[in-house]
């Protein structure tokens, strides 16, 4: 690979197969750490973005951060709206555990988090301490009265959130960006992938009889990996034995006159989950479900009879998933990038953000020293890693539910098929052990804080049977924390309103 103007070698020439939200946001990556090389995206016409009315974490406003781009410039012309968290419906039958929320950081857990961890401890070991995850988080407060992230002038305490938007809308944003910034947008279909004798990608051939050379890959052509896994062969590991959903249907509502949510809402239904994504102007659902538990048919009917509307509209559109990840997402010249190199439910919405950790990651390795063996599997061994972490907090929703009506959720709370990385914190939790400490000792918190399992443990609420716990002593004063996280709540001005100042 040649090397680039500057410091460090950079490649000349890449050339990103597919467009959509993974490779638009890859070239504008690219062409923010490497102004000098020639970006070229090879977009077909003919196919459109898988993604519907889409959720982010954090990660996504560092991403626009890194680019200057503010969020008055793109959240009202992709709907965007804030998102607090992730509020979960009906995965618990157990009484007080029907729903909770899973929140983003804040400045603030150090206030609470202690007090969270320990009454956690203490319930686990038979004592009757409050642990729903709800009343020691304040995003969790925002979201119930309907508040936004963004706090005001005289609160000095950051809290971290993400976006809900029109993913067709925001790769339409990020193409523009690109293209005004050098980016080529070549709209054609790719018919084939030559590959030299050594295993490298020479060029991709367009329908029109045009040669694109580049020194690097992108490979962002969705499930199909035109390039890493139908043209170099790269093997695809099925996460299939570990998360049993395969398909979804998509349905999108108008957008009522209630005031729009700061959160997602991820419902449980008979074989699956229901997300509900609030954008300016409609509601995006999704029924993510088994297809060997429910038919396309029958999925369809029961979305529709959670949504309450009828047969004929809205439109629906049925999806399969193919779960699981290839095994090197680096790959010769190659780097295999969103839908290509893998996918996990959209349980989290870490899509973009897998996306985005590995074009940066991809950056920072070659930077460090290119294009060697060594840097490369480095490479590819933290990119995996990262996957499994995901798939195994993903995959602790599935096993620590506490349902018990249908044969989806019975099997999946008894699933053999989970790591040892998870087996050891499924075995900490029960045993009333120091979850801190465990999580620390596997070194897993850079993909999900032990925050996160707290709540989510706490949340279904995985304790000893209420009629076995016995009085708590001491513990927190639980109507000092609901009185600091309720003043603090004062601070965040309702959701609509901190959207309407978008405009201004």
């Amino acid at each position: 690979m040649a090397a680039g103007q500057g410091t460090g070698m950079k490649p000349v020439r890449i050339a990103i197969l597919g467009g959509g939200t993974a490779g638009w946001m890859a070239a504008n990556l690219f062409a923010h750490a490497w102004p000098r090389a020639r970006i070229t995206v090879i977009e077909s016409p003919e196919i459109g973005i898988i993604g519907v009315g889409e959720g982010s974490t954090p990660q996504l406003k560092a991403f626009f951060d890194r680019l200057g781009i503010a969020e008055r410039d793109w959240m009202p012309a992709c709907n965007a709206t804030y998102k607090n968290g992730i509020g979960f419906h009906g995965w618990s039958a157990r009484a007080g555990a029907e729903s909770y929320f899973h929140p983003f950081p804040t400045m603030i857990d150090v206030h609470t988090a202690d007090a969270f961890f320990n009454h956690s401890a203490a319930r686990r070991r038979g004592m009757a301490a409050e642990a729903h995850p709800d009343r020691f988080n304040l995003p969790a407060r925002l979201a119930a009265e309907q508040r936004g992230p963004i706090p005001g002038d005289s609160f000095p305490f950051a809290v971290s959130y993400g976006y809900h938007f029109d993913a067709y809308l925001v790769g339409a944003f990020l193409r523009e960006h690109a293209v005004a910034r050098g980016v080529i947008h070549l709209p054609q279909r790719v018919r084939e992938v030559r590959v030299a004798p050594d295993g490298a990608v020479q060029a991709l051939m367009t329908e029109d009889g045009a040669a694109v050379e580049a020194d690097l890959f992108v490979d962002a052509s969705g499930f199909a990996s035109v390039i890493a896994q139908t043209a170099l062969g790269v093997p695809f590991r099925s996460f299939a034995d570990n998360l049993f959903n395969d398909s979804a249907v998509v349905m999108p509502t108008p957008r009522n006159r209630e005031p729009i949510n700061a959160h997602t809402k991820a419902t449980a239904l008979s074989a699956g989950w229901c997300w509900d994504i609030p954008l300016t102007n409609r509601t995006g659902n999704g029924y993510v479900y088994a297809s060997r538990y429910l038919s396309p048919d029958a999925a369809e009917g029961e979305l529709r009879q959670h949504l309450g509307v009828g047969d004929d509209a809205p439109a629906a559109r049925h999806l399969r998933m193919k779960v699981g990840r290839i095994e090197k997402v680096w790959t010769a010249n190659c780097l295999a990038v969103g839908l290509s190199q893998g996918f996990i439910e959209p349980l989290e919405a870490t899509a973009l953000h897998v996306v985005q950790a590995t074009v940066e990651g991809f950056i920072n390795a070659w930077q460090s020293g290119g294009f060697t063996p060594r840097h490369r599997d480095r490479f590819n061994a933290s990119i995996a890693a990262r996957f499994e972490g995901i798939r195994d907090y993903i995959v602790c929703h599935y096993r620590a539910n506490q349902r018990d009506d249908t044969d989806y959720w019975r099997d999946n709370a008894t699933n053999p098929h989970i790591s040892m990385s998870l087996a050891d914190v499924l075995a900490c939790w029960r045993s009333g052990g120091d979850l801190v400490a465990e999580i620390e000792r596997q070194g897993i918190a850079t993909y999900y804080s032990t925050m996160s399992w707290h709540c989510l443990l706490s949340g279904y609420g995985c304790y000893p049977p209420d009629h076995a716990l016995h009085a708590a002593q001491g513990g927190s004063d639980m109507a000092q924390i609901d009185d600091f996280l309720a003043r603090c709540a004062t601070n965040f001005a309702p959701h609509h309103v901190q959207l309407a100042s978008l405009a201004h």
